[in-house]
């Protein structure tokens, strides 16, 4: 049977303006990303003189987009830039310049369809001084969140050097969505696609290990944190984790002597895992609650029907509403918005 929740907001979709500037030009030095139209409804990412990937007006069309995921009855769609802007390892200013440029592109979509966006932010992470600058400047836009790397210049997530970012997303009330870029290893397995395959969960896994090894959860426990593609792989390989905890504490329980598995319910993952099997163990794990409708849009990669494998799992009725919609706005803490609630409504009822 097929259930359609009465509200579905995909949290994790990608976006960017339809014309870039020429960093590289403006900044005078790097491989940023520029766009080639190079036929109508598409355009080479190019990264300096090298191919990236080739992307579609979706990418860029609010409108075109908007009538995509309504054909899979989603209402809202929150969007923030594709990792490869995210840029650390520019100079801090040129970074935040940037971020600012696609920051002001993401705030205006969401002010022309406030129907049907929800914006995340992007900020020079490593400059946590210009990071926090931006942050505020977004909380004053009205965006709720940031999206950060899952490592910053191959820095884990853990360093005392982020702990200022943390605390003020936390005093600021601004959720994370933390998405694997950088993988880890990448110069060795380029064939197969394997950094998409195998690297991005391992960077993912690898996020939410040195936060709470580090202690970044302990110290922060309000924050409000959603690791992408269903966490990678840390929920699926816990118990290694535990059992490494408890057989070398003094390599890994050195900065945090609580067992991983306590932390388990305390942030959120997307729902990618392209697997019903998979999603039911992470619901086992850490519960509906804590897991948000996500596809990944406009990318092949993604689960670009969004949600409907869920839709067919014949899940309870409060686990299918919490993973379509109810989870995210608690992630985003939206929750308590009339003008969101109000989405549900303008969504029509469910459907079998």
């Amino acid at each position: 049977m097929t259930r359609i929740a009465p509200l579905k907001i995909d949290m994790h979709t990608h976006i960017l303006p339809e014309k870039l500037p020429n960093f590289a030009d403006k900044f005078g030095y790097g491989d940023f990303i520029n766009l080639l139209h190079h036929k109508p409804g598409a355009a080479l990412m190019m990264k300096g003189e090298k191919f990236f990937r080739e992307i579609q007006s979706n990418c860029w069309d609010p409108e075109v987009r908007v009538k995509e995921y309504e054909e899979f009855h989603t209402k809202v769609q929150v969007i923030c830039t594709i990792p490869v802007m995210f840029s650390y390892w520019a100079e801090p200013k040129d970074c935040l310049d940037l971020s600012q440029y696609l920051n002001d592109h993401i705030a205006e979509v969401v002010d022309q369809y406030p129907q049907h966006y929800i914006g995340l932010g992007t900020v020079p992470m490593q400059d946590v001084d210009l990071a926090i600058e931006e942050l505020e400047r977004l909380k004053g836009l009205g965006i709720p969140g940031v999206q950060i790397g899952s490592n910053i210049n191959q820095h884990n997530l853990s360093k005392p050097r982020f702990f200022e970012f943390f605390e003020a997303c936390e005093r600021l009330d601004m959720a994370i969505l933390v998405h694997p870029w950088d993988m880890m290893g990448k110069a060795d397995m380029e064939k197969y696609w394997l950094p998409w395959l195998v690297g991005m969960p391992a960077e993912t896994a690898r996020a939410i290990a040195s936060m709470i090894f580090g202690g970044v959860f302990a110290r922060y426990p309000k924050l409000r944190v959603c690791f992408a593609h269903a966490g990678g792989s840390f929920l699926p390989t816990i118990g290694r984790l535990e059992r490494g905890f408890n057989c070398r504490p003094d390599l890994v329980a050195v900065h945090n002597n609580v067992n991983p598995r306590e932390y388990l319910g305390k942030f959120w993952v997307d729902s990618i895992t392209h697997d019903p099997m998979l999603l039911e163990y992470a619901m086992k794990l850490i519960g509906s609650e804590k897991i948000c409708l996500g596809s990944d849009y406009p990318f092949p990669l993604g689960d670009l029907e969004i949600g409907k494998y869920i839709e067919e799992m014949d899940l309870p009725e409060d686990d299918l509403e919490n993973i379509m919609y109810r989870s995210t706005l608690d992630w985003l803490g939206m929750g308590a918005k009339e003008e969101i609630a109000n989405l549900t409504s303008l969504s029509g009822k469910g459907q079998n």
